[in-house]
């Protein structure tokens, strides 16, 4: 099949497109036609080898977490889906290797979920990992409530934007960084937008004088510093940019694949509450302009890259690899 794959640490120039492995498809794993794959910032972070201390890279390494498709053959143990399903997943193994930038993944059921009917494919790529990272951040770590006044840096970006949506979901009253000509859109997603860098302290202040009650850092650095500084007396802080939040007493969170999670999301976007912008779309080949587009940091939404679709037609007595 064709794909995306690199083979060793290096810039966008290692990632190369043409024929990977075909992928086995094990007794929890359903084999998905892929439509489309978000590209995420840690999928360049790993590319880059910035994860070779946590995750081994076993090379050829196919990139990609984020997927939506569709079944073409289920696991011998598969109940959860038959073919011809529409599925959206966080397809993330403890390795680096079998991921979604090629025609075809073997993705376990733990990862997967139904397609939102009301999304496209494009717009449904972009769900998984962003949705799944806001969700878990904002009720699992921070717990928001209504009532909370949420703090969200990178209000405009993937995570951050769906973290407004769903922060203002849960009730809560939301204030996003984001640079000036994405004021607008982070207000269309229910947000106050404040400009970041030099004097955001202030800014939030005089949006909330008394603090925020959650702090939901995705940069790190500076913001994270900021975040501790606008909590009130118990104020919650999480990030999952910076691993020094731990030390401000806050949580450092890795998001984690939750088929039950990623159901639920799935249904708010078909009931209108979370939507997915899509910044721009990249054929498949063109996987190493996508990634550039993603390092260069200012993408409103997702980048996505889409693969061509094709009829599927698996062979029936195939068992352990696609048959194609």
């Amino acid at each position: 099949m064709k794909g995306i794959s690199y083979s060793r640490y290096g810039g966008p120039e290692v990632l190369e497109y043409g024929e990977v492995r075909d992928p086995k498809v094990g007794p929890d794993a359903v084999l998905v036609k892929v439509r489309a794959a978000a590209v995420n910032p840690v999928d360049w972070k790993a590319r880059a080898g910035y994860l070779d201390g946590m995750l081994e890279a076993v090379f050829p390494v196919v990139p990609g977490w984020d997927v939506s498709g569709v079944v073409v053959q289920p696991g011998v143990s598969v109940t959860e889906y038959a073919a011809g399903d529409e599925v959206i997943g966080y397809v993330r193994e403890d390795f680096l290797s079998r991921g979604t930038f090629a025609e075809y993944v073997a993705a376990p059921v733990r990862t997967l979920a139904r397609k939102p009917r009301s999304l496209s494919f494009e717009e449904a790529a972009g769900l998984p990992l962003a949705g799944l990272t806001a969700y878990q951040v904002l009720t699992k770590a921070l717990q928001v409530g209504r009532g909370d006044t949420v703090l969200v840096h990178a209000a405009a970006g993937g995570v951050g934007s769906m973290a407004v949506q769903i922060a203002r979901h849960l009730g809560a009253r939301v204030i996003g960084t984001a640079g000036e000509r994405n004021h607008d859109f982070v207000r269309s997603l229910g947000g106050e937008p404040v400009a970041y860098g030099d004097g955001l302290a202030d800014r939030v202040r005089g949006l909330a004088p008394e603090g925020v009650d959650a702090a939901f850092d995705t940069v790190g650095g500076d913001a994270l510093k900021a975040s501790v500084n606008l909590l009130t007396p118990e104020g919650r802080l999480a990030s999952i940019a910076d691993g020094d939040v731990t030390g401000y007493g806050g949580r450092y969170v890795w998001v984690r694949p939750d088929a039950d999670d990623l159901a639920h999301l799935s249904e708010l976007a078909d009931r209108g509450v979370v939507t997915v912008p899509v910044a721009q779309t990249f054929p498949l080949e063109r996987a190493a302009d996508a990634y550039r587009l993603s390092e260069e940091g200012h993408a409103r939404g997702k980048i996505v890259v889409t693969v061509p679709w094709e009829d599927p037609a698996p062979d029936p007595g195939t068992t352990g690899a696609t048959g194609y």
